[in-house]
């Protein structure tokens, strides 16, 4: 049984922290990551899945932001943990834009599927409480790096909502996929893989594993992929979702290829099969 956040037809497109916009030289910049614009401009383009990091402030405020610190994309600095929400609300990404609430992210875009991963281990208890104020346990699916971090959130939350696969998790469906002997070592529990192509100089895609993922249910979704020739050959090869930056491109691609979702009218559920 697919989760009701895999729901929509695939290939799923994902925009990686909101994804590019154009800056005021007409080029791609990825200045304004994980803002409220980047995430608007996605949903502009017809982006229905959006991509995105949490920390908790010292305070246990849930932020939308990617690293541990203040330091490289906004004009402050400073270890989100160790700072309460009043300090970081004052940092602007690239000297505009606030760091965003979280739960003002699932608000502001009740159609759209957020793809959540944790960056902390304080961010797992207000991601929780998060969902549970907004209601939002459908349309979020939780990764981590971390797999104690990932199962932890998976206690808490139960099968009600999507995860993807922690680190252990993707060894073992490499492993299961070498061999049908080794097969069994697939894992059941998250409801897709998210992977890279490589990580470092190992493989971690291939066909095998993609056909392996499905046979335990699971989707593939692969990050970070930026250039349209790697999409189409991943979308060619039977992958499920592509997450990205180069949110127009890929775009573009889906279009060309058939495979881009009709938009939906006001009242209609985009996620809804006719």
């Amino acid at each position: 049984m697919t989760h009701a956040y895999l729901s929509a037809p695939v290939p799923v497109a994902l925009a990686h922290r909101g994804g590019w916009l154009t800056d005021d030289r007409g080029e791609p910049s990825t200045e304004l990551e994980n803002t409220a614009a980047a995430f608007q401009h996605a949903v502009d383009l017809g982006y229905t899945y959006l991509e995105t990091d949490v920390h908790a402030t010292s305070d246990g405020v849930l932020m939308a932001f990617h690293d541990a610190t203040l330091d490289r994309t906004t004009d402050r600095t400073g270890a989100i943990g160790d700072l309460p929400h009043r300090e970081v609300s004052r940092a602007l990404v690239a000297g505009r834009e606030p760091v965003p609430l979280m739960e003002d992210m699932l608000g502001s875009w009740p159609k759209a599927r957020f793809n959540i991963d944790l960056k902390a281990d304080a961010a797992v208890e207000p991601l929780v409480e998060a969902l549970r104020r907004t209601d939002a346990w459908d349309r979020v699916c939780l990764g981590s790096f971390d797999q104690a971090r990932l199962e932890r959130v998976r206690r808490l939350v139960g099968p009600r909502v999507a995860t993807s696969c922690g680190p252990l998790d993707v060894v073992r469906l490499r492993l299961g996929s070498l061999s049908p002997f080794l097969s069994g070592l697939a894992p059941r529990v998250p409801a897709c893989a998210q992977i890279p192509l490589r990580q470092g100089s190992f493989p971690v895609l291939s066909r095998d594993v993609i056909h392996t993922a499905h046979r335990a249910g699971m989707q593939v979704h692969v990050w970070t992929v930026n250039e349209p020739a790697v999409m189409e050959r991943l979308l060619d090869a039977g992958v499920d979702g592509i997450v990205t930056d180069n949110t127009a491109a890929l775009r573009e691609l889906l279009i060309r290829r058939g495979q881009w979702p009709a938009a939906a009218g006001p009242d209609q559920d985009p996620f809804q099969r006719g």
